[in-house]
C-alpha cells in the first residue's frame, strides 16, 4: 500500500497534490506510527516563520528582502529552531500556528557554523508540545522518514534518508555530517525531519538536484537537511551570546565551486575582503598561505585554522594568464552580519 493511502488513514492534513508528486514507491518496510497523535504533535510543533530583513541588510541581495520558511518549538517557553538564512539580518518576525494564531518574535541567536537559527516568541504559546530530539545516525539507508512544514504550502508527507555524508556550500559553509532525503519537498526551509517516533532529526536546509553519493550512478533531486546532534554542543553559547562558538571565523566573501577538479571562483561579496583585495570571478583558486588546497572543503578548512587577529593571508589564484598571490585581511564574519538598531 502507497504511503499517502496510509498516512491519508491517519486523518493528517496533507497537500494531495505535493504528495502525489512526491510519495517514494511502494516498500515493505512498515511504518511504526502508532497513531495519528505522533503526526499531530510534529504538525502543532512546526511553525510557519515570516521575516523582513533591514534596510540595509546584505544577504538581501540572494536570499530577499521577504523571507518565509518554518520553524520547530523546542522549549516551552516558545523556543524555537529553524534554519538560519530565514532570519539572518533581519529585523520583523512573526510566527504562525497550526491554531492560525500570530505572535511576534524576536531573533535569539544565529550559529554561521551550521545554520542554525534560533528564535523565540514574544508572547506564550499555548497548546504546542515542543518536539524531542533524535539521532539522524540511530536511521538506516532507505528508511522512510516524515517532513512537516509550515504556511501557505504546508507539507506533511514521507521521505527517504538517501545518505549521511559531508556537505560543502559554495558560499563558505561546510558540514561534516549532513542528511539527505529524495524524493524532495518545495517547501524546504526550516522544515521538520522526523523519525518514525516522531523525533526531530534535522532542519530543512536546500534543494538538491542530486542527494546521491558520488560513487552511486544513479541520480536523485531531494534535500539536504542539517542533523540536530550539531545543535547540542553549541547550545549554551548560542543563548548566551548570540552565535555558535565556530561562527568567528575567518571570511572572505567568495562563492566558489569545483570543476574538473580545480575550484573556480563564480561570485565575489561586492565590499567583502576578497573583492577589496582584487580577487574577481572567473579566476581558479590554487592555494592558501602558499599551500595548495585540493579541494573546496580543504579551502574552507585551512581558512577557517588562521586565527581572527592573524591580519591577512595569501590566496593565491589564476587568471587564466598568470599566477598571483593575492593579500586579503581576515574577517570575523560573525562582526560582518548587520543588526536592527538596539540589538
Amino acid at each position: 500500500m502507497k504511503y499517502w493511502i496510509i498516512l491519508s488513514c491517519l486523518a493528517l492534513s496533507v497537500n494531495t497534490h505535493n504528495l502525489s508528486a512526491q510519495t517514494p514507491e511502494k516498500d515493505t518496510q512498515s511504518l511504526s506510527f502508532s497513531n495519528s497523535q505522533i503526526l499531530q504533535r510534529a504538525q502543532t510543533a512546526c511553525v510557519q516563520i515570516t521575516s523582513r530583513a533591514i534596510d540595509d541588510a546584505a544577504s538581501a541581495r540572494t536570499l530577499g528582502k521577504e523571507r518565509q520558511g518554518t520553524g520547530i518549538v523546542i522549549r516551552a517557553d516558545g523556543l524555537i529552531l529553524t534554519i538560519g538564512y530565514l532570519i539572518l539580518e533581519t529585523e520583523q518576525i512573526e510566527i504562525r500556528t497550526h491554531q492560525q494564531k500570530t505572535y511576534p518574535a524576536q531573533v535569539v541567536a544565529y550559529d554561521q557554523a551550521t545554520g542554525f537559527g534560533l528564535i523565540k516568541s514574544l508572547i506564550p504559546l499555548q497548546g504546542i508540545e515542543p518536539v524531542k530530539f533524535g539521532k539522524s545516525q540511530d536511521q538506516k539507508i532507505d528508511e522512510m522518514l516524515l517532513v512537516v512544514s509550515a504556511g501557505e504550502s504546508a507539507f506533511s508527507g514521507p521521505t527517504k534518508l538517501k545518505d549521511i555524508r559531508a556537505f560543502t556550500g559554495y558560499w563558505e559553509y561546510h558540514l561534516d555530517s549532513a542528511i539527505y532525503t529524495s524524493p524532495p519537498v518545495v517547501n524546504h526551509s526550516g522544515a521538520g525531519l522526523f523519525n518514525l517516533q516522531g523525533e526531530l532529526i534535522g532542519i530543512g536546509s536546500l534543494f538538491m538536484q542530486d542527494v546521491m553519493p558520488a560513487e552511486n550512478p544513479a541520480s536523485l533531486a531531494g534535500n539536504m537537511f542539517v542533523p540536530v546532534e550539531l545543535l547540542e554542543p553549541i547550545f549554551k553559547e548560542m543563548l548566551q551570546n548570540g552565535v555558535g562558538p565556530n561562527s568567528r571565523r575567518p571570511w572572505l566573501g567568495i562563492n566558489a565551486v569545483e570543476r574538473q577538479g580545480r575550484i573556480q571562483i563564480v561570485r565575489v561579496t561586492p565590499e567583502s575582503p576578497a573583492y577589496l583585495a582584487g580577487i574577481r570571478p572567473g579566476q581558479w583558486l590554487l592555494g592558501l598561505n602558499e599551500k595548495p588546497v585540493e579541494s573546496l572543503s580543504a579551502f574552507y578548512k585551512q581558512l577557517w585554522a588562521v586565527p581572527i587577529n592573524s591580519g591577512s593571508v595569501k590566496v593565491t589564484v589564476f587568471d587564466g594568464r598568470e599566477i598571483n598571490q593575492i593579500p586579503v585581511n581576515v574577517v570575523d564574519r560573525s562582526k560582518t552580519i548587520k543588526k536592527p538598531v538596539g540589538v
